[in-house]
């Protein structure tokens, strides 16, 4: 038996699994839209964008963290074949619950789902509305993501957990205030070209700090906002791609990792052990490293975020992500984009939605697409997706051929 990843990624191997259709909504506060608007309006741009028809689809994936809690109303699978007018298919709908990576779980399930000839024709899409709430009740919604006994109970909140591993990260890599804030700085840069993204307005490192303090040191331009939003993708067979689209995009390595739930069980506070091992199994699978990424849409729920996962997948050495940043290296232009959309930062984080935006980013960058933020002559791209505060994360690989 296959005990390594990359002998595992041989051992797993099945078809090659291809993005063939995108679509999107704008992420904001989108009170006139409700959640079966959203998603639908996303699906159905994804569906005339991969052109095939409601027969065609042969499995559905939804991502969604907490409807429930946001919208009243589970069992939203179904809901979202209703809404499209497919029920009449009775094709198989899955909802699938990740925290902050919901949406990449369902990506995943739908890659393993084609890979495995299971299905041919899979839609994939990941929605959240989570501005009709309460700002105490979203602030418990995304709480319960952490550990409700070890960490809720005693008054943590995800901020603070954050800003925990912040200060980490100023202690022991000598990360600084001024690093911290170019994330964001760069990240709202990005977003000025996003039609989709939520904030299109420039910030500077000193309005970062003069901030209103959340978690100390994380003000609230440190922080990414909670929004309204949909994204789906659809994924077919890469051997019949072409059929559908004059521009597939491979899925070249899809790998998912987990860690403890709370965070004072963990080895380190400045690493996330999960993404690491998500990362090992995508690039595994992929035959290629971070050396070879041309551009990459990384986690940023908070400025931290990033440059711990700047580290943790290979991009920059441990302390060395913040240092780059600062100097320009991962702005468009620079040595490794990231965070063209504008990342959550200022795209928006429509918590199941997050993940696919990032694929449907990174596709459209790899299709040539972008519009405005393209990186030139890019042909492969990663996403790196996290759930609560990091103990559940996946890397999807993607390239173009």
């Amino acid at each position: 038996m296959a005990t390594n990843p990359a002998e595992k990624a041989r051992h797993h191997a099945g078809r090659e699994v291809a993005v063939i259709g995108i679509g999107q909504t704008a992420f904001g506060e989108r009170w006139e839209a409700s959640f079966r608007d959203l998603v639908t309006e996303a699906g159905l741009k994804a569906i005339q964008d991969a052109n095939i028809q409601g027969e065609d689809i042969d499995a559905v994936y939804v991502g969604s963290m907490s409807t429930a809690l946001t919208i009243g109303q589970e069992h939203v699978a179904p809901l979202v074949i209703d809404h499209a007018g497919l029920a009449d298919f009775h094709m198989p709908a899955t909802r699938v619950e990740g925290s902050g990576a919901s949406g990449s779980i369902a990506f995943r399930q739908g890659v393993l789902a084609v890979r495995s000839g299971d299905a041919d024709i899979v839609v994939v899409g990941g929605v959240e509305k989570m501005t009709d709430s309460s700002d105490a009740e979203t602030a418990r919604i995304v709480g319960s993501s952490m550990d409700q006994e070890w960490e809720s109970f005693v008054g943590a909140t995800d901020t603070a957990i954050h800003a925990m591993m912040a200060r980490a990260h100023m202690d022991e890599l000598g990360t600084t205030l001024d690093m911290l804030a170019q994330v964001a700085v760069k990240n709202h840069d990005h977003g000025l070209k996003n039609p989709y993204a939520q904030f299109k307005r420039p910030i500077t490192r000193e309005q970062v700090h003069a901030a209103p303090m959340v978690a100390d040191p994380l003000t609230r331009l440190h922080c990414a906002p909670l929004s309204d939003g949909a994204s789906t993708v659809v994924l077919c067979p890469l051997e019949a791609a072409e059929s559908f689209t004059k521009k597939p995009v491979k899925v070249a390595g899809t790998g998912q990792g987990s860690d403890t739930l709370a965070l004072h069980a963990r080895h380190s506070l400045t690493t996330m052990a999960a993404a690491r091992a998500a990362a090992e199994r995508a690039y595994a699978q992929a035959g290629w490293g971070p050396d070879s990424v041309d551009v990459a849409e990384l986690h940023d729920a908070y400025t931290v975020n990033e440059l711990i996962a700047l580290e943790d997948l290979g991009f920059f050495p441990r302390g060395g992500a913040g240092p780059a940043t600062l100097e320009g290296e991962t702005a468009l232009g620079g040595r490794i984009p990231i965070n063209p959309s504008g990342g959550l930062k200022a795209r928006g984080h429509a918590v199941g939605a997050t993940g696919l935006a990032q694929i449907a980013e990174i596709v459209s960058q790899l299709r040539n697409e972008a519009e405005g933020r393209q990186v030139k002559d890019a042909r492969r791209g990663v996403c790196h997706n996290t759930g609560g505060t990091g103990a559940t994360a996946v890397v999807t690989a993607l390239e173009v051929l």
